[in-house]
C-alpha cells in the first residue's frame, strides 16, 4: 500500500445524505411530534426509530431537523418515541397565557391554570427518585391536587403568619403566597343545576389542565372516580425531568407535602432550601 493510499485508508468517510434521508428524519420527527402515537403500534415509527439508534449519522441528521424547527430532543426510545419539547421561541411552544386566555380574561385565572399544572407535575413525581426511575408511573387524581393545592394553601398560610406578612397582596401578584389567597377562596366544584362542575372552579381547573395533558400524550385517563383519575406516560416523565429545576416546582416541593391520590394529603417536614419565587403565568408545560 502507497503512503496516498495508507492516507485514503485512514481518512473519515463522510456518509451522503441524500434528499430520501432527510425525508426520513422529518418523517421521524413529524411522528415525535403526535404524542398520543406509540411506536409499538406503528410499524414505520418503529423502524425509523431502530434507524435512529443504529445509525448516528441519520440520528445526526434527525436531531438538526428537530433543532431547526425549534425543538430539544428529551430522548428516543421504543418506550417514548421520539420525545421532544418545545423550546421557547419554537413555533409548538405553548404558552401559559395563550392556553388559560381561552377560558380566563382574569389574569389572577390565568396564574390558578399555571399553579395547577405545578401541582399535577409535583403530585405524579413527588420524589427525585420518582423521574429517576424509568419504570415509575405517576397516579394522580382531579381532586387530590385540588386537596393537595388546598393543603399547600394552609401550609403557606402558616408560614406567611410566622413571618407576620400575612396581609392581602394584590390579586395578580407574582408568587405561591399570592396564590393560596385566590385558590382557597374559589370554590371546589362550584354548582350547576345538573351537578357539574364549573369551569372556573378549582377542580374545573384542575380537570382542564389533566384534559390538556391527556390530548397532549402526557397523562392517560384510567377512570372517573375522585374527579376522574390519571396515569403518567414516559413522555410526561421526561417533560417533568426536563423542567424540575424550575423555581415555581423548586417552591411547591419545598413546601414538604407529599400527596396521595384519594383526595386527602399528608405532611411531611420539608428539607432546608432557599426561597424561589414562583414566576407569574409559570406552569407545565408551558413557557413564561
Amino acid at each position: 500500500m502507497t503512503e496516498h493510499e495508507s492516507e485514503a485508508a485512514a481518512a473519515p468517510v463522510t456518509a451522503v445524505i441524500t434528499p430520501a434521508d432527510a425525508a426520513d428524519a422529518a418523517r421521524l420527527v413529524a411522528f415525535g411530534l403526535q404524542p398520543k402515537l406509540q411506536p409499538a403500534r406503528d410499524q414505520e415509527y418503529a423502524e425509523l426509530l431502530r434507524r435512529y439508534r443504529e445509525d448516528s449519522p441519520f440520528a445526526r441528521l434527525a436531531d438538526a431537523v428537530a433543532a431547526g424547527l425549534g425543538l430539544v430532543v428529551l430522548e428516543v426510545s421504543p418506550r417514548a418515541g421520539m420525545a421532544v419539547t418545545a423550546a421557547e421561541d419554537s413555533v409548538f411552544a405553548v404558552r401559559m397565557g395563550d392556553y388559560a386566555r381561552r377560558t380566563a380574561a382574569d389574569s389572577g385565572d390565568r396564574f390558578l391554570h399555571g399553579l395547577a399544572h405545578l401541582a399535577v407535575a409535583a403530585m405524579a413525581f413527588p420524589r427525585p427518585e420518582d423521574l429517576a426511575d424509568d419504570g415509575y408511573i405517576g397516579r394522580v387524581t382531579v381532586n387530590g391536587v385540588d386537596a393537595f393545592v388546598r393543603q399547600a394553601c394552609r401550609r403557606l398560610e402558616e408560614r406567611a403568619d410566622e413571618q407576620g406578612m400575612n396581609t392581602d397582596p394584590a390579586t395578580d401578584a407574582p408568587g405561591l403566597e399570592a396564590a393560596w389567597r385566590i385558590w382557597v377562596r374559589r370554590s371546589a366544584t362550584g354548582a350547576t343545576k345538573d351537578a357539574r362542575r364549573l369551569a372556573g372552579s378549582t377542580t374545573g381547573i384542575v380537570g382542564k389542565a389533566a384534559a390538556f395533558l391527556t390530548d397532549s400524550g402526557f397523562l392517560q385517563r384510567t377512570g372517573d372516580d375522585n374527579g376522574g383519575t390519571y396515569r403518567t406516560t414516559a413522555r410526561y416523565q421526561l417533560q417533568v425531568r426536563d423542567m424540575a429545576g424550575s423555581a415555581a416546582m423548586a417552591e411547591l416541593l419545598e413546601l414538604g407535602i407529599v400527596p396521595v391520590t384519594d383526595g386527602t394529603a399528608s405532611l411531611l417536614p420539608a428539607e432546608d432550601t432557599e426561597d424561589l419565587e414562583l414566576v407569574a403565568d409559570a406552569g407545565l408545560p408551558f413557557h413564561s
